[in-house]
């Protein structure tokens, strides 16, 4: 029997349990009839329907005090026929076109009440696709992988999106179901068992989620309202979301609930925000911000990390919400990366043709984070980026690659396979030994050659323009402007192109120098002195050649450091001009670390003699200040 009764609640809409029942709500504005379906277990045979009850706002509610969690159910609108799924649905067994099933969280009994969430500093990120980083692409398939992640030193992990889309594989950014975590991986228990385990090994876990826009196959939100979109900022990947307009505060609340969900219900370590420059708002208050304060509300004492990527480089990202900023923790430093990609394989078409490459660009982005901080870019005919300087070090999160800029690369190769093994060795030490937070890209720790492409389990209708749409992005790179009808380009809705793209883990068998590399660099910036304090102010960078820098952390004892880093030839640097270059008072330079060890599959490192200054070509070394003895 159902019965219609005030109840409290912890999110504004979707199916929530509670000891006595279960509560469902929905906003459905300008609709006259919402109906409450449940079905039986095979989803198409109906139990019973109910007719809820509008509220103020245009939102209609129901207590069912005979529904349980596993109950699959959906609503009817105005008479239709067809039941359709929750917008705020917490799972879709059958997929995002079928009923929606009601879950309750609090059967999962969690283990990690002793764990205290992640503060920045420190941080080694690892970005991972859940349905590509291990053959089964599961979540219990990467639970297995986890003591490796901690072997290495990574962190925190970085999952990218896990909201329910249409197909059978994905990369997730076109979500349709955005509180269901998809069938794909496992249930939703299995997400936080994940998670979970993580903690237990003393790993953070953040999730990448995409407020910008909805997917293409599968959104139903606009049956239930229209005012859930804006026609007035138009993205790239379809209609914007209306964050600032008529009834926009209905679809503000879905989304800063959302948010704090993922906090709570799955004790994600925070968020990674897709594409920000993509949420248009132009209220008062900005929607990251209100995002920012449900969140932290959600974690409760547990500390953390919002970080977001954002094209404009906008700073206030990352400012206090009190002095008008979002509150957000870190930003992805994408200028980083394409000056890296530049430098190690000579290439600067499309947009990497914004940078040179050179070591000032390398120098000057570890030093201060982004390149564009306010200069005018002819490319984009517009300004770009702002300036860095109240910044932390650690806010600036720094890769050499990504799921987007590998799939960027035509072939989708990773960069290991575009450049030398030396410059890669050598550009790995910069990444991580620098003072912003190091990002590593799946499988980048042992050499992954595998590729990762885009792929999208789409319609037939869909799949054309999907294809066209990723290839005609691709051929903006002149090289590859002739590239995809003879199959040089990958087929994004092709389950062969999803297949190649998982990770072939004998590789990290096969690759055991590059293992090795990753982990000895990590523990270096972990337990070296100089290097863990994640320092602007201590660093300090020359030119000392066509393609040569030196990087020199100053420690207040003079425990000092030099990294010197050689892409070009090898160097014989004499005589040595360079203040730079020069101990401390009474010290000498010893050789603490080369990218070129045997270990690494290196050329080998001769013993380094400051009266020499030989810089080997594709190579970067770490000197360590010592008492000077003749």
């Amino acid at each position: 029997m159902s019965t219609i009764t005030a109840t409290p609640r912890k999110l504004p809409a979707g199916a929530e349990t509670t000891k006595r029942g279960v509560h469902f709500r929905l906003w459905a504005p300008r609709h006259q009839k919402v109906e409450l379906v449940l079905f039986e277990p095979d989803g198409q045979t109906v139990r019973r329907v109910s007719l809820m009850e509008p509220e103020t706002d245009g939102y209609y509610t129901l207590f069912d005090a005979e529904a349980r969690a596993g109950d699959l159910y959906g609503y009817r609108i105005d008479g239709h026929q067809r039941a359709f799924p929750d917008p705020a649905s917490r799972y879709q067994p059958l997929g995002v076109h079928s009923p929606s099933q009601v879950v309750d969280a609090r059967e999962y009994k969690w283990n990690d009440a002793a764990w205290p969430g992640v503060k920045l500093p420190g941080q080694v990120m690892y970005e991972l696709h859940v349905g590509t980083f291990t053959p089964e692409g599961t979540w219990a398939a990467a639970i297995e992988k986890l003591p490796h992640l901690k072997d290495v030193g990574v962190t925190l992990i970085e999952v990218m999106p896990i909201n329910d889309f249409h197909g059978d594989y994905g990369w997730g950014y076109d979500g349709v179901a955005w509180f269901a975590p998809t069938r794909l991986y496992g249930s939703p228990d299995d997400c936080r068992r994940f998670v979970d385990e993580a903690h237990r090994l003393g790993i953070g876990v953040i999730l990448d989620v995409v407020y910008n826009h909805f997917g293409a196959n599968g959104n139903y939100t606009g049956i239930f309202s229209t005012s859930y979109f804006s026609k007035r900022h138009p993205t790239e990947w379809g209609d914007a979301i209306n964050y600032d307009g008529e009834q926009a505060q209905p679809v503000r609340d879905f989304v800063t609930s959302n948010a704090a969900y993922w906090i709570d219900e799955f004790h994600f370590d925070g968020l990674r925000i897709d594409a920000t420059q993509a949420i248009y708002d132009d209220s008062s208050r900005h929607l990251l911000a209100d995002i920012s304060v449900a969140a932290r509300k959600a974690a409760g004492k547990r500390s953390i990390l919002l970080i977001a990527e954002n094209e404009l480089q906008q700073v206030n990202h990352v400012e206090p919400t009190d002095a008008g900023g979002y509150g957000l923790d870190g930003l992805w430093n994408d200028d980083f990366h394409h000056t890296c990609r530049v430098a190690a394989t000579g290439h600067a078409e499309f947009y990497y043709a914004d940078y040179a490459g050179s070591p000032q660009e390398i120098l000057s982005a570890i030093r201060h984070g982004y390149l564009y901080q306010g200069q005018f870019n002819p490319r984009q005919k517009k300004r770009r980026g702002s300036p860095t300087r109240n910044c932390e070090a650690a806010q600036m999160v720094h890769f050499l690659q990504n799921h987007d800029q590998v799939a960027n690369s035509g072939r989708a190769l990773r960069l290991n396979s575009l450049t030398s093994a030396g410059r890669y060795r050598a550009l790995t030490a910069v990444l991580l030994l620098a003072p912003p937070t190091p990002l590593l890209f799946m499988g980048q720790e042992f050499g992954a050659t595998t590729p990762f492409s885009y792929f999208a389990d789409h319609d037939v209708d869909l799949k054309q323009i999907v294809r066209d749409g990723r290839w005609g992005y691709i051929r903006n790179f002149p090289r590859t402007a002739k590239w995809g009808d003879h199959g040089e380009l990958a087929d994004p809705s092709s389950r062969e192109t999803f297949e190649q793209s998982k990770l072939d883990w004998d590789e990290c068998r096969r690759h055991e120098g590059m293992l090795r590399l990753h982990r000895d660099l990590l523990q270096l910036r972990r337990e070296d002195p100089i290097f863990s304090q994640q320092d602007w102010k201590m660093l300090d960078g020359a030119i000392v050649g066509p393609e040569a820098f030196i990087l020199r952390w100053f420690a207040p004892d003079e425990n000092d450091r030099l990294l010197c880093v050689n892409l070009g030839r090898d160097m014989d640097w004499r005589p040595v001009p360079e203040p730079l270059a020069a101990p401390p008072r009474g010290q000498d330079w010893r050789l603490l670390w080369s990218s070129e060890q045997f270990d690494y599959a290196g050329a080998g490192t001769a013993d380094f003699n400051a009266r020499d200054w030989i810089i080997s070509g594709h190579t970067a070394i770490v000197l360590e200040a010592v008492p000077f003895v003749e």
